[in-house]
């Protein structure tokens, strides 16, 4: 198996929380203490240099420099619908999570050759401000078949413009997070040595083991699998809505108290875990948000 510091897949690019009232959701966001990029829909096109269209979806994000999270609403919808949002958001209630690909051609060939099959290569683009003047983001993408994920879809990005996606202006936030530490992937008990298994191969990433906690950790965030009987240790007081789910995602910030004196501050309920509190999915808009110390 590759290190993490040779795989292809080497960092948590964004999660994705799919909203159908993405002005609510930001600004609860805002709440929380991110700074959020400017509305910005999305075209896609079904192979790299093909026509581009429009789809029913646009987002808003915050930006860490490496990862980032991404506000994904349902803006138009009556546009075409490529990636299956809408099927997503009503089947399906838990995150989503983008990978970060180094070479996303050798990414697409190594899952179709591990039996993970694919889309196949994805461009897409959209149009951002940035102090210049517009530019458009690209990047490319490879979705692992659905059979092969059970939590809902995933996929594997290389960004071809990032320096149009973290742009130092959306990096300052009044919480003082820094990346996305973690996501929390929660499974039956009795599946727990499978669904590490699996993630060993999409990410072709080791396994470290923390109590009942199995880790597989990148160059940036790492993708924590536990059971459900353990949830309560991480999230007390969280119950989840179905198995196996990705279930909540925690943020790394500069100061801990500080991130929860500016949330509580805004009358947002917080609650203790044992690296720092999360916000219940009830006041994170679907998923919950931990935060834990940088």
């Amino acid at each position: 198996m590759t290190s993490e510091h040779t795989a292809d897949i080497d960092y948590i690019d964004h999660t994705v929380l799919i909203t159908t009232d993405l002005g609510a959701t930001s600004a609860r966001y805002e709440a929380l203490g991110f700074t959020l990029s400017p509305v910005s829909p999305h075209h896609l096109a079904e192979r790299p240099g093909g026509p581009l269209m429009p789809t029913c979806t646009a987002n808003r994000c915050a930006y860490f420099g490496q990862s980032f999270i991404e506000l994904l609403g349902i803006v138009d919808p009556a546009a075409p619908d490529p990636w299956g949002v809408h099927r997503l958001r009503e089947t399906y209630p838990g995150l989503l999570m983008t990978l970060g690909s180094r070479d996303v051609q050798a990414t697409a060939g190594r899952l179709r050759a591990a039996g993970l099959a694919s889309t196949g290569i994805r461009a897409l683009e959209r149009e951002v401000s940035t102090p210049d003047g517009p530019r458009t983001v690209r990047a490319e993408s490879v979705r692992i078949d659905a059979a092969h994920t059970p939590e809902g879809a995933l996929q594997a990005t290389q960004h071809l413009t990032p320096q149009y996606v973290h742009q130092p202006r959306y990096l300052d936030h009044p919480n003082g997070a820094t990346g996305l530490h973690s996501v929390l992937l929660v499974v039956a008990d009795d599946e727990v040595d499978g669904h590490e298994e699996r993630y060993a191969r999409l990410l072709d990433a080791d396994v470290w083991i923390d109590g009942p906690k199995r880790v597989l950790p990148l160059r940036h965030g790492r993708v924590e699998i536990i059971p459900q009987s353990a949830l309560h240790d991480f999230l007390p007081g969280h119950t989840v809505p179905g198995l196996p789910l990705l279930a909540a995602h925690t943020v790394a910030v500069r100061d801990l108290t500080a991130a929860r004196k500016l949330v509580e501050h805004n009358m947002i309920a917080t609650h203790t875990t044992p690296d720092g509190f999360y916000v219940a999915a009830e006041d994170a808009h679907g998923v919950p948000l931990a935060f834990t110390q940088n």
